[in-house]
C-alpha cells in the first residue's frame, strides 16, 4: 500500500481531499464529512502519529495507507523510502 504525499495542509486541523482518498481516510478513521467548505476531508489534529509533531497549515505531510497513520514530512519521506526498498 502506498505511503500518499500531500504538499500542503488547508490547516492543523483536517485538509480537503478527492473521492479518490476517501477509501484510505475511513479506513484510517480519519475521515470527516458534512463541512460547508467542502465534501471529504482527513483529519491530522494529532499531529504526526510517529513523532508528535503538529502538523500546520502550508505543511507538508504524509498518510501512510497501510497503517493509517499522518506522518509529518520527515517521518513521513523515511517511511516512503523504506517502503520503496
Amino acid at each position: 500500500m502506498p505511503v500518499i504525499h500531500f504538499e500542503a495542509a488547508d490547516a492543523a486541523e483536517r485538509t480537503q481531499i478527492g473521492e479518490a482518498l476517501v477509501t484510505f481516510a475511513r479506513s484510517a478513521d480519519r475521515l470527516e464529512t458534512g463541512r460547508a467548505e467542502g465534501k471529504y476531508f482527513l483529519t491530522h489534529a494529532d499531529g504526526c502519529d510517529e513523532g508528535g509533531e503538529p502538523i500546520e497549515a502550508g505543511d507538508e505531510f504524509y498518510l501512510d495507507t497501510e497503517t493509517g497513520e499522518v506522518l509529518c514530512a520527515e517521518h513521513g519521506r523515511a517511511r516512503r523510502e523504506e517502503r520503496e526498498k
